[in-house]
Parts: C-alpha cells; structure tokens; sequence
C-alpha cells in the first residue's frame, strides 16, 4: 500500500481540492448527494444551483468539462430507462412532436436524469482528487466497517497480480488449442474462472496468515495513529459544498 496506487479516473494535479484530505471529500461528497436526492424534482432552480456548484468545483479541481461529460456515459442505462417513462408511464398525457406523453413519465425522467447525472459527476470529482490509496485511507479515518477497508485493501494490493494469473491460465489455454472465442467452449472457461478463484482464494489466506504474524491488527497503522489526518479548518472549508446544498434542499422544500 506503500507504493500510492492510482486509477484510471485520477487526474494528478496540485489543485486546492486535491490537497484536502480524503475523509473530508468522501463526507462532503455524500452529504452533497443527500441533499440531491433529497430535493424535490419539481424545483428547477435548484438543480441549476447544483450544477453550478459542481461547476465551481470542476474548476478548481482543474477537471475540464468535456472530462466530466465523457466520463458520465456510465449512466447511459438510466438515461435511456429515463427516456422509457414519459412512453410506457400512465396517468394524464400530453402530446410532444405528435407522441402521446405521460405527465408522471416526464417528471419521473427529469428526476432520474437530473439526480442522476449530478450525482455521477460529484463521485467523478471524487476520484479525479483521489487516489484509490487514499480512498480507502478516508474510510478508514470515518471509521469505515474494518471488514469493507480490508477487502478493499486486498483487492487493491492484489488486483494485479490476479490480472497476470488470468493472462497467464488464458495463454496456457490457447497455446493448447482452446479458443474462448467459441460459445461451445464457455464450459472450459468457466472451469478457468473456477481455478483462478480456488488460487486467489489460497494465495490470499496465505497472505492474511503471514500479515498476522507480523503484527497485523486490521488497520493501516499510518492511518490509525492519524497522520496526515483533516485539520478543523480543512473540515470547515469541504463543508461548504454540502451546507450550500442542504440550504438549496430546504429552501426548495420550502418553496415547492
């Protein structure tokens, strides 16, 4: 874990965001969906107000747009679910370029689309700031279940050394005459995903019994003696995002 592992979403960079601590940018990434989601969908405005706090903080992250947006076709699936309701919804309907509508479909996409694609680009913020490495050392200073940092630490640890595993088992088979791209021969892939797990699953309790027999305790012993950990201040300055958020839910609320 030593080494700082990154992902392929992580955008090195020396921004004000990047530097904040990770703990305080998945809780300020959390409480900001919340107050999404927690928005009723009838309130144009302050989905307006959203965007442009994702906005703000797009830039001074130093995320261009056009990332953000090419990154978002994750959400393809619901985009086109969303496109689906106004269709097959019931209720009242109206007609839109000579296709009959259902007023509920409508709202109902609108609040998929609108929820949905700002909460994809603030987890995409997230880790365009964040290293995986440090993912996992900001659940694990909010106290995150040790069984979710563990597995996660494992797979990060590990991850490419499965990865030449199943390059290896998949030369060996096709130097054998095997060709996985046949559909009569899923059955002996399926037996190759069965052989990698059995080995993963070996290697890794071999792994575990000697990370206990050198003192392992569950925890990252860097994290767990709080080095590096927010100060009052970083917490104050992420609580921005959210507490804007929180107000534009209530006032919406309120309003609606």
């Amino acid at each position: 874990m030593g080494a700082g592992h990154a992902h392929v979403l992580y955008r090195e960079s020396d921004s004000p965001v990047h530097r904040l601590p990770p703990e305080v940018k998945i809780a300020a990434m959390v409480a900001f969906t919340v107050a999404v989601v927690a928005t009723p969908r009838a309130a144009f405005w302050a989905f307006g107000a959203y965007a442009l706090m994702v906005a703000v903080v797009a830039a001074l992250a130093r995320v261009s747009p056009r990332w953000l947006l090419t990154r978002s076709a994750i959400e393809v699936p619901f985009v086109l679910f969303a496109f689906a309701l106004p269709i097959i919804g019931a209720g009242e309907r109206i007609d839109v370029l000579g296709l009959s509508l259902s007023t509920e479909g409508l709202h109902g996409a609108w609040n998929i689309l609108a929820k949905g694609t700002l909460g994809v680009w603030a987890s995409l913020l997230l880790a365009a700031t964040t290293t995986t490495r440090d993912l996992i050392v900001g659940l694990d200073r909010l106290r995150c279940p040790q069984i979710i940092t563990q597995i996660a630490t494992f797979m990060l640890r590990y991850l490419d050394v499965l990865v030449g595993e199943a390059r290896r088992m998949r030369v060996a088979r096709i130097s054998r005459g095997d060709d996985p791209r046949f559909l009569w021969q899923l059955r002996g892939f399926a037996a190759g995903i069965g052989a990698l797990f059995l080995r993963a699953f070996e290697r890794g309790e071999r792994v575990y019994l000697a990370m206990l027999s050198r003192g392992y305790t569950g925890r990252m012993p860097a994290v767990w003696q709080g080095a590096g950990a927010a100060t009052t201040g970083q917490w104050l300055v992420a609580a921005t995002v959210p507490l804007l958020a929180g107000t534009v839910a209530a006032t919406a609320a309120v309003l609606t």
